[in-house]
């Protein structure tokens, strides 16, 4: 009898992918709109959203400018927030665009 293959999602706990969502899910959450909102307007589904902020999908480049973009900050801004959860120390925040600062006050 053949064995049935489950198809679940290993979510990362660390890694360039899980900081990129977590940097992504701030921005988002700072600017108050809704997963559904940002893949409406980026013209993806709400899922991809998901898996991005999850860490399971990696964006292509064009789709980290799509959604800077729509977030109002630059796709630096973006990677910089990315760059700051790998780091992942106090003296990261230093190099935190102030969208994220703010977002990280208003989530303590």
């Amino acid at each position: 009898m053949a064995q049935r293959r489950t198809n679940k999602q290993v979510q990362p706990e660390s890694g360039p992918e899980k900081a990129f969502g977590r940097a992504l899910r701030q921005f988002r959450e700072s600017k108050g709109i809704s997963q559904e909102a940002l893949a409406h307007d980026a013209g993806v589904d709400r899922t991809y959203v998901s898996l991005l902020e999850r860490g399971i999908k990696s964006p292509t480049l064009r789709m980290v400018f799509r959604l800077a973009g729509i977030l109002g900050v630059t796709a630096a801004e973006l990677v910089a927030g990315a760059e700051a959860e790998i780091a992942g120390s106090n003296e990261a925040e230093a190099g935190y665009p102030e969208a994220m600062k703010a977002a990280n006050r208003s989530s303590a």
